[in-house]
């Protein structure tokens, strides 16, 4: 397999490589820095649901990081729909950041300067996207 030209990408294919399942590190890390967001989750039968949520958020990372091709918009869509959840916009936005610090912990020295200035500017343009939600929302 050929590894990605993606920066993005290609830290998922670097992290996939040394570890299964990135589920229980990224909500371990999200509820020790942002308590608050395991009282969003049923304590019983919530882990297909934390494991289909990632699954989802890395389809959308990876298309949003890339060709645009339509998963990127589910970043839109569920900004809203977490609204309704009563998820606090930065909440939304952390869940990002948390999954681009576990990849690092991860990769460790494979970490590269490459891989960090494209996850910093698409987290930048994440909330970008979070915050051009929330002004055409307060237009309504």
């Amino acid at each position: 397999m050929t590894p990605s030209a993606n920066p993005i990408e290609r830290s998922f294919e670097l992290a996939a490589a040394r570890c299964d399942d990135l589920t229980p590190s990224v909500y371990r890390r999200l509820f020790r820095e942002h308590p608050e967001a395991q009282a969003m989750f049923r304590t019983e039968g919530s882990e297909p649901v934390k494991g289909s949520m990632l699954s989802l958020t890395i389809q959308a990372i990876i298309d949003f990081a890339g060709e645009r091709r339509g998963h990127f918009r589910l970043i839109e869509s569920e900004v809203f729909s977490h609204d309704a959840y009563g998820t606090p916009r930065e909440l939304f936005v952390a869940f990002f950041a948390v999954i681009a610090d576990c990849l690092r912990e991860i990769l460790g020295e494979q970490w590269s300067d490459e891989i960090d200035a494209a996850w910093h500017k698409l987290l930048r343009d994440i909330a970008a996207v979070v915050q051009q939600k929330h002004l055409v929302d307060d237009r309504a």
